[in-house]
């Protein structure tokens, strides 16, 4: 009963903001999403922490968190705005910035990894990106709830994004490794290491660690990781930044080879983040402090 709830309330939320025209749409995300941060409370001392590593200061972060909250709120709203007939509009006001590389690197064949944290709408990057030859496939967590997995699948699919969902027993690597092989592109969201045993890394001054995933499948195929950053525009619309190929560093094995190279990756999502930090919607304990922090 509660999975079915669960389902139908979101349901009712892509029904209710489908109707509403992309401007209404998007200052009520804002809307939403200021008025949660005063009711998550947890969540918005995450967004604070976060912050605050990202300026090095603590000054300013609680109105930073505030605005990460109406960011996220913005994304959100426009996940249950989307609908087939609107996906030109999306795609004509997007901008990709470093298109070339993108193109170059799937060109060569050897399959593409696009290395993403938790910003803007990555979602309405795949469309882009598919739009140009690029499709993606991604990794979808498991939610406990199959008929919203299911809701987002399906969504995703919309977007022109194939899904392998990360569950107990599935072939995610071989399905990923898969894609790569036919010269494919493969995107994974991995600011955040869920399993706790990812590879440890410095990553805004503070040691945490973050998942093997991009740097392992890089080492094993050969294929070219480019990292990318996702930004909502100040309007409507979103900008796409694809970088450089992030090269792995030379070492005698495929361990340090992986442990160098997602240390890179950690300081160039620095970068990535601090073009707009604010739409950085990562909100739950991502170092170890941040978990000691929670549990007083």
């Amino acid at each position: 009963m509660k999975q079915a709830i669960g389902y139908y309330v979101y349901r009712f939320l892509a029904g209710v903001l489908g109707l509403l025209p992309e401007p209404v749409m998007r200052r009520l995300g804002y809307a939403v999403g200021w008025l949660t941060s005063f009711v998550a409370r947890d969540r918005f001392a995450m967004a604070v922490r976060h912050q605050t590593r990202v300026a090095g200061t603590p000054v300013g972060s609680r109105r930073a968190a505030r605005r990460v909250f109406m960011w996220y709120g913005r994304y959100w709203a426009e996940v249950f705005w989307m609908r087939p007939r609107r996906r030109r509009r999306v795609l004509a006001t997007t901008e990709l910035a470093g298109i070339e590389i993108l193109l170059g690197a799937v060109a060569a064949g050897k399959g593409v990894i696009v290395a993403l944290p938790h910003m803007g709408n990555w979602e309405a990057a795949g469309l882009r990106a598919a739009s140009e030859g690029a499709r993606v496939l991604a990794v979808a967590e498991e939610l406990g709830n199959e008929r919203i997995v299911q809701w987002f699948v399906k969504l995703r699919h919309m977007m022109d994004i194939d899904i392998v969902i990360a569950r107990k027993g599935s072939r995610v690597t071989r399905e990923l490794l898969e894609r790569l092989d036919q010269g494919g592109v493969v995107a994974l969201v991995c600011d955040r290491d869920l399993s706790r045993r990812g590879i440890p890394v410095t990553f805004f001054g503070e040691e945490t660690t973050l998942p093997p995933g991009p740097l392992s499948l890089a080492d094993r195929t050969g294929a070219t990781l480019l990292p990318v950053g996702t930004y909502f525009g100040r309007g409507a619309g979103h900008r796409f930044v694809v970088h450089p190929p992030l090269e792995i560093p030379p070492a005698a094995d495929a361990e340090e080879r992986v442990r160098l190279g997602t240390q890179l990756l950690a300081a160039k999502f620095e970068e990535v983040i601090r073009a707009a930090p604010e739409q950085w919607h990562l909100i739950l304990p991502n170092w170890p402090s941040d978990r000691e922090a929670a549990a007083r």
